[in-house]
C-alpha cells in the first residue's frame, strides 16, 4: 500500500482502520462503506477482483473486497462487517461494480448476509428451501435432510431497501411477468457446457431476459477446506476448472508460499510456467473443438481432439495424470520432469504450428462460421471490467487484463509474449483471442524449454504447515481468466477461510447483458465463446 493511497482513504473515511497482517486491509464501518467504495470507484478502482463473505465469530459477519485500478495496477483490500448475527445487513455495491451482483448473492447463500438495494436476494447455488447458511461457523448440516422433490422456479425475487429512519423493508422484484414466454435451457443440454440452467424470456426468437440458475453440481469445496490441512486442500483445486487443474493448484501453492514467505527454486518456476502453458494449449484446443461441434463443424471437432491428445500424453508422462495432474506441491512439484519431456514438447510445437493454419482454413475462414460469430454477442470494454470478465473474454473487448502481464509470477517476467487484444467484443473476437493465444503459449514454452535451470524441484517443508495470522491473496492467469485464491489464517494448520475466485462466475454474470436482443440460436455461439466451465462456478 503506497502512502498516497493510504492518506487518500483515511481522508475520505477517518474511521477506516489499516491492519498490517498478511497483505494488509482497511476495516471500514458499515455506515461509511458505500460512500468510500464509491469514491474509490470514481478514483479509478474499476475492477472488483474478488468479493469474499466472512464469518468472524464474535465480531460478526462481513465481506472482504479486493479492488484494482486497471489504469495504474494499484490494489486495495477493504472489509466491512456487522456484529448482528441474527439479521446481518450490509450495503450492496452492485451499483458500482456489476460483478458484485452474483458475488453478493453467493455471500447471502452461504452466510445469510442481506445486501441493501440489491435487486435479487435469492440463493445462488442452494435451493430456496435450504435451511441455514453452510459457511457459518455454527452451521449444523443435520438440519438439511436429503430432499427428492423438484424445486419450483419463482418469477420474483426479494430485495431489501433502506428507509430514512434507518430500518429496512423487504420488497419483491418481478423477474418474469405472467404473459411472458419463458423457455428452459438446461441443466441437461449439450450447449450449456455442463449442468447449468437458463430461463429465457423470448419475444418471437429474440431474447429479452435471461435468468441463470447455478449449483446443480455444488460440492461445498470451500467448506471442506476449513477442515483440511493446507497440503490436503491442494487436491480440491483440481476438481474446480478441470481444464485448468495445474493452473488452479499453482495459484493455491503460490498463496500458501506467499503466507509462509517461501521462495521456490528457479527450476520449479520454469517447470510450473511450462506446465501452465501446456495446459492453456490443452484447454484452448478443447474450446476450439467444442465450439466447432456447437456450430456443426464435426471435422474440425475431431481435428482439435486429435491434437489435444498429444498434449495430454506429454502431461501424463511427467505428472501421471491426464485431466487431473496433482503435480504442483507447496514448495515445488511432485517429481522432476520426465527424461523425454523436453524432446516431446519441442516435437509437439513443431507439429502444432502447421495444424493451426489448417484449423483456420477449415473453420475460421468458413463463411457460415463468420456469419454466425461476427457481430454476435457484443461485450463492451466497460462492461467487461465492471463484470470482472477477465481472460479471453475481456481481452476480446480491448481490456488488457492478463495476470501474467499485470502481476508477473513464476517465470513470466523472463519471457517475451504478446497479450492478444481485440476491440470488437463479439463472438468472433473471443474465438480469435484464444486461437492466437495458442501461438503465444507455444512461444513462451519455446523460450523456456531449453533453458530450464538445474537445481531442486522440491523444497523440504515442515511436516505441519501453519501460515502466520493474516489475509493473503494470489492469482494466476487461468485458461479462462484470473483464478484467485484468498486465505485468511489464524495461525492454525487449517485455513480459517479459503475462497476461490471463479473464472467462470463473471462470464455467466455478463451473459444476460451480452445475449439481450440477440436471437435464441445465437445463445449457443455466445455460451461457447465465453468458454465457462461449470464445476469452477459451482465449487
Amino acid at each position: 500500500m503506497n502512502n498516497d493511497l493510504l492518506n487518500k482513504i483515511t481522508a475520505w473515511e477517518s474511521r477506516a482502520v489499516w491492519t498490517e497482517g498478511g497483505d494488509g486491509m482497511f476495516t471500514v464501518p458499515v455506515d461509511g462503506f458505500h460512500d468510500l467504495a464509491g469514491r474509490l470507484r470514481a478514483d479509478g478502482f474499476d475492477f472488483l477482483r474478488s468479493l469474499t463473505g466472512m464469518d468472524w465469530g464474535g465480531e460478526g459477519f462481513g465481506v472482504v473486497y479486493h479492488l484494482e485500478a486497471t489504469a495504474t495496477g494499484e490494489n486495495v483490500v477493504l472489509r466491512t462487517l456487522t456484529p448482528d448475527r441474527e439479521r446481518p445487513v450490509l450495503p450492496s455495491v452492485c451499483d458500482l461494480w456489476k460483478a458484485a451482483e452474483l458475488n453478493e448473492r453467493e455471500a447471502f447463500d452461504y452466510f445469510g448476509i442481506r445486501f441493501l438495494n440489491h435487486p435479487d436476494m435469492r440463493r445462488l447455488f442452494l435451493r430456496d428451501d435450504w435451511a441455514g447458511y453452510p459457511l457459518r461457523k455454527d452451521y449444523d448440516p443435520a438440519q438439511n435432510p436429503l430432499r427428492m422433490s423438484n424445486e419450483v422456479s419463482k418469477d420474483s425475487s426479494p430485495t431489501y431497501e433502506l428507509q430514512p429512519d434507518g430500518s429496512y423493508i423487504r420488497k419483491r422484484n418481478v423477474l418474469f411477468e405472467e404473459d411472458e414466454y419463458v423457455i428452459n435451457i438446461g441443466p441437461q443440454h449439450p450447449a450449456t457446457h455442463g449442468v447449468l440452467r437458463f430461463r429465457v424470456s423470448l419475444e418471437g426468437e429474440i431474447i429479452r431476459k435471461l435468468d441463470v440458475h447455478c449449483g446443480y453440481i455444488h460440492r461445498g469445496i470451500e467448506k471442506m477446506c476449513e477442515e483440511l490441512t493446507y497440503p490436503q486442500t491442494l487436491a480440491l483445486t483440481d476438481r474446480l476448472d478441470y481444464l485448468g487443474a495445474a493452473q488452479n493448484r499453482h495459484a493455491l501453492c503460490m498463496c500458501i508460499e506467499k503466507g509462509l514467505g517461501v521462495e521456490v527454486p528457479e527450476r520449479v518456476q520454469y517447470i510450473r510456467t511450462i506446465m501452465d502453458e501446456l495446459q492453456r494449449i490443452d484447454s484452448h484446443l478443447l474450446f476450439f473443438s467444442c465450439l466447432c461441434m456447437d456450430m456443426g463443424a464435426l471435422t474440425a471437432f475431431f481435428y482439435g481432439f486429435r491434437d489435444r491428445e498429444k498434449v495430454l500424453d506429454i502431461l501424463e508422462q511427467t505428472t501421471g495424470g491426464r485431466l487431473i495432474q496433482t503435480y504442483n506441491t507447496i514448495g515445488g512439484v511432485q517429481a522432476d520432469i520426465h527424461p523425454d519431456f523436453v524432446r516431446k514438447t519441442k516435437e509437439f510445437i513443431a507439429y502444432m504450428r502447421p495444424k493451426l493454419r489448417e484449423y483456420h482454413e477449415v473453420f475460421t475462414g468458413n463463411v457460415i462460421a463468420q456469419e454466425r460469430l461476427k457481430g454476435t454477442g457484443v461485450l463492451t470494454r466497460e462492461d467487461a471490467v465492471s463484470f470482472g470478465a477477465t481472460g479471453g473474454t475481456g481481452r476480446a473487448s480491448g481490456w488488457a487484463c492478463d495476470v501474467r502481464k499485470r502481476h508477473p509470477y513464476a517465470a513470466y517476467g523472463k519471457v517475451d509474449f504478446e497479450e492478444v487484444l481485440f476491440t470488437e467484443g463479439d463472438c468472433f473476437a473471443r474465438y480469435m483471442v484464444r486461437m492466437r493465444e495458442i501461438e503465444q503459449s507455444m512461444n513462451i514454452v519455446e523460450q523456456l524449454i531449453d533453458n530450464i535451470p538445474e537445481g531442486e524441484y522440491q523444497l523440504k517443508m515442515k511436516p505441519v504447515i501453519r501460515i502466520p495470522e493474516g489475509s493473503y491473496y494470489a492469482a494466476v492467469e487461468g485458461s479462462r481468466g484470473e483464478f484467485g485464491v484468498f486465505i485468511e489464517s489464524r495461525g492454525d494448520k487449517s485455513p480459517y477461510r479459503m475462497k476461490f475466485r471463479s473464472t467462470g462466475l463473471p462470464l455467466v454474470s455478463c451473459l444476460e447483458t451480452i445475449a439481450k436482443g440477440t436471437k435464441i440460436a445465437d445463445l449457443i455461439a455466445i455460451g461457447g465463446t465465453l468458454d465457462y466451465v461449470v464445476p469452477d462456478i459451482d465449487r
